[in-house]
């Protein structure tokens, strides 16, 4: 099976490398991409749209595949199915947001009582961009992984663009067409597991997954997300 990788805020294509090798260990191919919602010049960024995150994902869907999206890229990825899913054989929401009618992913993070990451978040000046603090990354994003590829992933952050996730959905109705999956981190400290919960509560119980790591499983278990992406393949195609 072929896998689309999509990262979430300020991360990017090297953040799945772990997981792309575990599941090729299991006889599938996975790809990455840099999303265009991030970068190293914050001033850059103010242009991006959703819109443009989501026709990057689409731009690299030649052959059909499995789209992952961790975290923010939830919307990126919902956004492309509601473009085009014609080679989107499946979603799948990586402890992500999934999108509600009329609201942004800003929207959406003030509307859940807990607010983990306030704080937490540096602005670039004029406000077109955010970083992850010192303290979010250690303790938000990377609690549970090992020291050395925390370490290496918190070099490796760049700036998020915010106007992605100030704009809603453009709705078409076309997800509809696409099978989901949500994949609930059970110790995540950035998007409450009690908000998982919730945005996932549409799912059919059959799609929906459990690990017992916080946001970033790729890197503190990369082997056991391979087995359980492995297993909604599995589960996909016995029904």
């Amino acid at each position: 099976m072929r896998f689309l990788l999509v990262h979430g805020s300020a991360h990017g294509a090297w953040c799945w490398r772990a997981l792309t090798a575990a599941l090729a260990d299991l006889g599938h191919r996975a790809e990455a991409l840099d999303l265009p919602g991030r970068g190293d010049d914050p001033e850059a960024l103010a242009a991006v749209t959703l819109e443009d995150d989501a026709r990057a994902i689409l731009a690299r869907l030649e052959t059909p595949a499995i789209v992952v999206g961790h975290s923010a890229a939830g919307f990126a990825i919902t956004q492309a199915a509601e473009i085009d899913p014609a080679h989107i054989l499946r979603l799948v929401y990586l402890c992500a947001y999934v999108p509600r009618p009329g609201m942004s992913l800003a929207m959406m993070r003030r509307a859940w009582p807990e607010q983990p990451l306030a704080g937490r978040l540096v602005m670039a000046p004029g406000g077109a961009a955010y970083r992850f603090a010192p303290e979010a990354i250690a303790e938000n994003l990377y609690a549970d992984c090992p020291p050395e590829a925390a370490a290496d992933a918190a070099g490796r952050l760049v700036w998020q663009a915010v106007r992605p996730q100030s704009e809603p959905l453009r709705e078409t109705g076309r997800v509809r067409m696409v099978p989901r999956s949500y994949i609930r981190c059970a110790a995540d400290r950035t998007i409450p597991p009690e908000y998982q919960a919730q945005m996932s509560a549409g799912f059919g119980p059959e799609d929906v997954y459990t690990l017992p790591y916080g946001h970033s499983p790729f890197l503190a278990a990369p082997e056991r997300l391979a087995k359980m992406l492995d297993e909604i393949v599995r589960n996909g195609e016995s029904r």
